[in-house]
């Protein structure tokens, strides 16, 4: 029996932002099965974190991914909290709050410029990183940086809200919302778009709850969860707000559901600097005792975990990241196979993946014995590194 050809595309390739190999084994146009091989990325961030101080990792994992640069560090940070029992000031708690919605906005933006660039619509491209510039600038106003923010810390926040800074932000906030409605206008009332996303890349809500799929991924699919709400952190329960699900599962719901999402993030700012309390933004808590804790937070993309474990030093014995991607990211298969080769490409788009925030080492061993030292993994990279130089200059 004759193979069916297969269409290889990566780890490197012009479309790609990050490294990743899928192979399409495809009947004529139409995908059968796919392979998917991710790895090329992985940065050993759980393992750096151990070697560094409490204080310190909340900076290495904002660098997990920097759209999710404020959903990692809250996520650590309550982590700490739990297992040391350290009680958060009521006005950090909003800071963090108004942090972690511009963060999903500013997220979603470019996730719908990005995904009408994958379509050839590049209108929305330009339209959706041009509008997504004053949630940027409102940023860099309330934490000093447009991206990687440290703005959190164990207790509390780095950085206040000043009272002369309310107004620059609900003004550029209401900016954004006018332009926000033109982009909405243009995506979810273009007949075009609906005929090339409806219907395209379904995901039932029984498949979303099997591949226990996060966040818009999920909620597209009529699974209604959210962290935000579910296990409530910050001030979510403080505010009123509604989680945005649709029905149909296909990439056209998903990108309704970021959509519509962004306008309750816009209402719970609002709402939070309407209510932004008096008082200290951060604890101070001197010590992190023995211990072990969670945090989650409600990423962009699904429910970002992080456990963190303490033997009562000033570094963490371990630290375990678990990314919205990695669970999104199998619901790729369920979603591509028997679809045409010419979608997808925005169905992988449509779960916003993030491979360096997924990449990670695994080794399954039953000897209990050590396998590597990191000098010599190291090592091993290097010697890879130099056979691949010396092949490829053989060739010239």
């Amino acid at each position: 029996m004759k193979a069916k050809p297969v269409i290889p595309i990566g780890p490197y390739h012009p479309l790609q932002e990050e490294p990743e190999f899928w192979k399409l084994v495809v009947d004529g146009e139409t995908v059968v099965d796919v392979d998917v091989r991710i790895g090329y990325n992985h940065r050993g961030i759980e393992k750096i974190s151990e070697s560094k101080s409490f204080d310190q990792s909340i900076f290495i994992v904002e660098r997990i991914c920097g759209i999710c640069s404020s959903s990692h560090p809250i996520a650590c940070v309550q982590a700490i909290e739990d297992l040391a029992g350290i009680e958060v000031p009521e006005r950090a708690l909003y800071i963090r709050t108004i942090t972690q919605e511009l963060e999903r906005i500013h997220s979603h933006m470019l996730w719908l410029g990005l995904a009408g660039h994958f379509l050839g619509y590049n209108t929305v491209f330009m339209w959706g990183w041009k509008y997504r510039e004053p949630i940027c600038d409102i940023m860099e106003m309330v934490t000093g940086n447009r991206q990687n923010y440290a703005m959190h810390k164990v207790g509390g926040v780095r950085r206040d809200i000043e009272k002369e800074h309310v107004s620059y932000i609900l003004t550029r906030l209401d900016e954004f919302l006018k332009q926000l409605d033109i982009l909405k206008g243009a995506v979810l009332d273009d007949p075009v778009l609906h005929t090339r996303l409806e219907g395209i890349g379904i995901l039932t809500k029984e498949a979303a709850i099997e591949y226990s799929a996060l966040g818009p991924t999920a909620r597209a699919s009529g699974y209604d969860i959210d962290v935000r709400r579910d296990h409530p952190y910050g001030v979510y329960d403080k505010v009123k707000w509604n989680v945005i699900t649709q029905e149909k599962g296909d990439v056209f719901a998903k990108a309704v559901v970021r959509i519509l999402e962004m306008y309750e993030s816009a209402r719970i700012i609002r709402q939070c600097l309407d209510r932004l309390p008096d008082g200290p933004i951060d604890s101070k808590p001197k010590e992190i005792p023995p211990g072990e804790g969670i945090g989650v937070a409600e990423a962009p993309r699904g429910e970002v975990f992080h456990y963190v474990k303490s033997d009562g030093t000033n570094s963490p014995v371990r630290h375990k990241i678990r990314a919205p991607t990695y669970m999104n990211f199998p619901t790729f298969r369920e979603t591509v196979i028997g679809e045409t080769v010419s979608d997808a490409t925005i169905i992988l788009a449509a779960i916003d993946p993030c491979y360096c925030c997924t990449e990670r080492m695994i080794v399954v061993d039953d000897s209990n014995k050590e396998l590597f030292r990191a000098q010599e993994l190291v090592r091993l990279s290097q010697e890879k590194t130099a056979r691949i130089r010396e092949r490829f200059r053989m060739k010239q």
